[in-house]
């Protein structure tokens, strides 16, 4: 059988993105509180989301949305990585508060949980690197995410990986902002 090389580096691209899902899955986290979701989209819902992102860089007048919905339209799928920004109860004051509940009741996410998400991004950005798959974070992908209901209500923060296999790099030379 002949596989070409369209549908290899496809399917080479969502099994990255398998990896790096277990790669935000894996990553360390505080308190031992895992509160990371990953989704991957592809085909029609890649799309959408894209089209989402259009949408609010058009109502908003950010052309930058604009611009990055037509990496994800370019790229072979979307890793996004979320999660639940909720206390981790260790009254740090590293959020700004000085304690856990009055920063929840003034609605301040909690700094330890968002830069356990970091952590997770990170991770799976370094995955596509190790595996040489093109890739960019987009917090505009995240946005449109969450604009879409993707996730539960309670998930607060999401960013999306795209990731490509071309000749040359869709996220390098990129037009407009």
């Amino acid at each position: 059988m002949i596989h070409t090389s369209e549908k290899t580096e496809r399917h080479a691209a969502m099994r990255c993105a398998e990896l790096m899902a277990a790669a935000a899955r894996t990553a360390p986290k505080a308190c031992a509180v895992d509160m990371i979701e990953t989704l991957v989209l592809d085909g029609e819902d890649k799309d959408r989301l894209s089209t989402v992102m259009r949408r609010i860089g058009t109502e908003a007048d950010k052309p930058f949305f604009v611009r990055d919905a037509g990496n994800i339209d370019a790229c072979h799928c979307v890793v996004l990585v979320a999660g639940v920004v909720d206390s981790r109860a260790l009254d740090c004051g590293f959020c700004g508060i000085d304690d856990c509940a009055s920063a929840r009741q003034a609605g301040i996410a909690c700094a330890v949980a968002v830069t356990d998400i970091g952590i997770a991004l990170s991770s799976a950005a370094l995955c596509a690197m190790d595996h040489r798959m093109d890739n960019r974070v987009l917090f505009t992908a995240g946005l449109a995410a969450l604009d879409m209901g993707l996730f539960d209500e309670d998930v607060q923060v999401c960013y999306g990986l795209g990731l490509s296999v071309m000749g040359k790099n869709i996220f390098f030379d990129r037009q407009g902002l």
